[in-house]
């Protein structure tokens, strides 16, 4: 086995997403040996990778914009030299019934979760398939499988973007790309740490998992460094659950 195993030396990530995932994400590639950008609204989660030793390029942008989305492709081949890996890994939640739902909550949600998605992927599938070669992952939830109560919204965005990220991987196949959805079970982040703090909630969901535990962003860097690499070449349009088996509950 040598060093570079996964083969992701100098290859080129553009990761969508700086929160608690796209960080953690961001940091695991380059960790392994790959030259990464992550752009996101906030500059919160951005500034905390231009820092440090492992300093990662940044762009802010509006994810759910189209013209954002293509400037930012744009400024990820110009800095990098191609995309080899895209890693979409936004999304928002509001839980609360459907009965509750607003409008605009509902347009929020599959905006940022499953628009922005279509968007990028495009636009990027289509660059991948004209350099023959490419890598798309996109951050799916357990919520796409399961019918999670006050997670209408939520639980629709991530079932369409399992079934968008499948209809990309029939699409591209034979171009060379490979698009596979990474769904995990209830991890400690960003942003489901307000709601874990609800009483009792950690303990309840702690419960409905066989392996005894949340999972953790860490939990997820293995799967998506697989997807990403030279070995997962024929591996395409699956759906790998990462939840500590909470969907055999």
């Amino acid at each position: 086995m040598t060093t570079d195993w996964l083969g992701l030396t100098g290859a080129r990530v553009l990761i969508a997403g700086a929160g608690g995932i796209g960080s953690g994400l961001a940091r695991a590639f380059h960790a392994a040996g790959a030259r990464v950008m992550v752009a996101d609204a906030s500059d919160a989660g951005l500034d905390a990778l231009t820092t440090g030793d492992a300093a990662i390029a940044t762009r802010r942008a509006d994810l759910t914009d189209p013209a954002e989305c293509a400037r930012v492709i744009d400024d990820a081949v110009a800095e990098l030299g191609r995309i080899d890996v895209f890693v979409h890994a936004i999304g928002i939640n509001n839980r609360v019934p459907i009965v509750e739902t607003s409008d605009q909550v509902w347009d929020d949600i599959l905006r940022v979760n499953l628009t922005s998605a279509f968007h990028l992927g495009r636009r990027i599938g289509t660059a991948m398939c004209e350099q023959g070669a490419g890598r798309m992952i996109f951050i799916s939830s357990v919520s796409g499988r399961m019918a999670h109560a006050d997670h209408g919204p939520y639980a629709a965005s991530k079932a369409g973007l399992d079934q968008l990220a499948k209809v990309m991987a029939r699409e591209w196949a034979a171009k060379g790309v490979t698009v596979n959805t990474i769904a995990p079970g209830y991890l400690e982040t960003d942003l489901t740490r307000d709601y874990l703090k609800k009483p009792g909630i950690l303990e309840g969901m702690v419960q409905l998992v066989p392996a005894g535990r949340l999972g953790t962003v860490d939990d997820l860097t293995g799967p998506a460094l697989f997807l990403a690499s030279q070995h997962s070449g024929f591996v395409t349009g699956q759906v790998l659950y990462v939840d500590g088996g909470r969907i055999l509950v």
